[in-house]
């Protein structure tokens, strides 16, 4: 992967299950990491594509090889939201990551 692809700073957030004052189970979302990434809109024709098995998928980010990132994990980006796919690992080499994800509204 080149350096200079991974144009944009990405938080990565993961869930971690907590109780309140009260004792009701709330969810924080606790960084494990910044990084380096290249975040890039899914075009209308892959958008298209990607309907028929993965619904609302609005973007693919790109990022070197980082444990503890799944599906559960969220990607925080210029103050924008997105909810992620299970993450591919090309060729299994640990070398970098795909994500397909889709941006939330909150």
């Amino acid at each position: 992967m080149r350096a200079g692809r991974l144009r944009h700073w990405i938080t990565i957030q993961n869930p971690e299950k907590t109780r309140n004052q009260v004792g009701e189970p709330v969810t924080i979302w606790t960084d494990l990491a910044t990084v380096p990434a290249a975040v890039e809109p899914v075009s209308s024709k892959e958008q298209f594509a990607a309907k028929q098995f993965l619904p609302e998928i609005t973007h693919r980010i790109k990022l070197r090889y980082l444990s503890g990132v799944s599906h559960k994990s969220r990607i925080v980006f210029n103050g924008r939201i997105f909810e992620l796919d299970p993450p591919r690992n090309p060729d299994e080499r640990n070398r970098e990551l795909e994500i397909m994800a889709r941006e939330t509204p909150e």
